[in-house]
């Protein structure tokens, strides 16, 4: 083992300043994860199905010990426009955000985003009636 792979190791907050540079097979669907493709030098989910696993309390300290997954259960955006997932972990409940990366499944962000849409809670009726109202004031996007 040479040092560098001895250091991150043993030292827990090296991902908070080193790229985490290895491939890994996502827990939830299989699918191999390489770095290369993310548009960042931290990847923390899969691009696939956007599940994460439990690793870190604060971004790259790998202090959690849980390790449970952590499954996609929103979206939303920062105030720069840039979109992140929520994620929530299934064994703790813990809750965390994170960038979403350049090569995520664009189907399965859109459909996150769209997950509240379908709950039965929204009164359709009333939301296209709102959305009308907004395309005819010039107050949508």
């Amino acid at each position: 083992m040479n040092r560098e792979n001895k250091r991150r190791k043993y030292d827990k907050n090296y991902y908070m300043k080193h790229p985490a540079v290895d491939s890994f097979k996502c827990k939830n669907c299989g699918w191999l994860i390489v770095s290369n493709g993310a548009g960042s030098n931290h990847r923390n989910h899969c691009p696939n199905c956007l599940h994460s696993k439990h690793v870190d309390n604060r971004p790259g300290d790998r202090a959690a010990g849980c390790g449970a997954l952590m499954e996609p259960i929103g979206v939303w955006a920062r105030s720069d426009g840039e979109w992140a997932i929520i994620h929530r972990c299934t064994h703790c409940g813990a809750m965390s955000s994170n960038r979403i990366a350049a090569d995520d499944n664009p189907m399965k962000l859109m459909a996150l985003a769209l997950k509240p849409f379908a709950m039965d809670y929204f009164d359709r009726d009333r939301l296209s009636s709102m959305l009308e109202t907004m395309e005819d004031q010039g107050n949508l996007f």
